[in-house]
């Protein structure tokens, strides 16, 4: 998959993942693994760089004596996740054109 869409498609994902409530770094990773491969590393520069446009918010909250940093969506963040849902569907005419052209190619043959 080209490296840009799937930096797109990992941003939305990780705020997906959010919309059911406050979650942390690990948690999310577990959430996305059945969906979409993700480690720690690629993980916290996109959840800095979401925060950094306003999408999400950080708090921290003590567990077993530790400080976890939990991640909030942002109305900025479901904005951001309808545009993609809206493009997405022009992707997909898209896609369905090429699928198409690409089967009338090998009727023709």
């Amino acid at each position: 998959m080209d490296k840009q869409l799937k930096r797109g498609m990992l941003d939305v994902c990780v705020l997906a993942a959010l919309i059911g409530g406050d979650s942390y770094g690990y948690k999310i990773i577990k959430d996305l693994q059945p969906h979409i491969e993700i480690s720690e590393s690629t993980l916290y520069p996109i959840l800095r760089r979401l925060e950094e446009q306003g999408a999400l918010t950080v708090y921290s909250v003590e567990h077993n004596g530790r400080l976890r940093k939990y991640y909030k969506i942002t109305d900025g963040g479901k904005d951001k996740i309808k545009i993609f849902l809206d493009e997405w569907e022009t992707m997909m005419d898209i896609f369905s054109f090429i699928k198409d052209e690409m089967k009338g190619e090998a009727a023709d043959k």
